[in-house]
Order: structure tokens, then sequence, then C-alpha cells
């Protein structure tokens, strides 16, 4: 798994809307992206929830959120209209943006299959990451600790 310090591998998935999202389209901002294991199971719309309702603070510290697990578009385009959420969450269904970040629980023909690892990185506007949050049933960890690493960015400003 990568670590604060390493840099953020480059990334493309396709959001529950059908559009291409890549780390460069987010390049010269921070981000959150967030790995979670199933939509619409409790502690991951928890968590949904939580980076939802955190939106205007994350916006306001310049920042982006992206959700990523390896359910399909039509997935997460429920999951995302059945909770308002606000920030678009990308089908990885073959694995690979998780396995680039060290988050897949196996590799090989299953690693689209099984659920990821719940963890959420922070990356600056360089591609750095500076923040790792790991736990995999308090959401509000992964809220608040993302929070907290996009203040130190700020404040490192």
């Amino acid at each position: 798994m990568l670590n604060v310090g390493d840099r953020a591998p480059d990334w493309s998935g396709t959001t529950g809307d059908g559009k291409r999202l890549a780390s460069a389209d987010l390049r010269g901002k921070p981000y959150v992206v967030f790995f979670y294991p199933k939509d619409n199971t409790t502690v991951c719309t928890k968590e949904a929830c939580g980076f939802r309702d955190l939106a205007g603070e994350i916006g306001a510290l310049g920042a982006a959120v992206v959700g990523v697990s390896n359910d399909t578009e039509a997935s997460h385009q429920k999951f995302t209209s059945d909770h308002r959420l606000n920030f678009p969450l990308l089908a990885d269904t073959d694995g690979a943006i998780a396995k680039a970040f060290g988050v897949a629980r196996l590799g090989g023909m299953l690693a689209g299959w099984i659920p990821v690892r719940r963890v959420t990185f922070v990356v600056d506007g360089e591609g750095v990451i500076r923040g790792v949050v790991e736990s995999e049933l308090s959401a509000d960890k992964h809220t608040n600790g993302a929070l907290d690493a996009l203040r130190g960015l700020q404040r490192a400003k």
C-alpha cells in the first residue's frame, strides 16, 4: 500500500454517469480518493454521505473528492442518486486503480471481484500523498482524517 510521501499513481476510470475521469484532470489541486468495499452497505453509505456533507469545507480548501470501488457504473449511478452524492464514484471493475494504490485485497483474476480495503488517500496538487487513513469500520475516521490532512496542506502554504 502507498504511504505518506509516495507519489500517487496516475489513474483513470469511468464514473457512474459514464464519463472518464483521470488523475490528470485534478492536477494542480489537492484531492481525496477514498476506496470503499461496496455501494449501499452500512459503513460505505455512512462514509460516502460523510464526504457529501463535508463538500463545502473540502471545496473551501480547494480540494475535490473521488470515491472508488469495484461496483459497476450502474450501481454507482443508483448509489449517487439514492444518497444525493456530490462527487464522482469510479467503477474500478477490474481492480486496476485499487492495485495501483495497493488496496486490492487479492491480485490476479480476482482483484476486481473481491471488495477493496477501506483506505482514504489525500493527494496534494503536486501528486504526492499527504494523508492516509485506514479503518474498515469507522467512516468518521476517514472523513475527519481527510479533512484534517487537507487543513494541514492549507496551513503549509
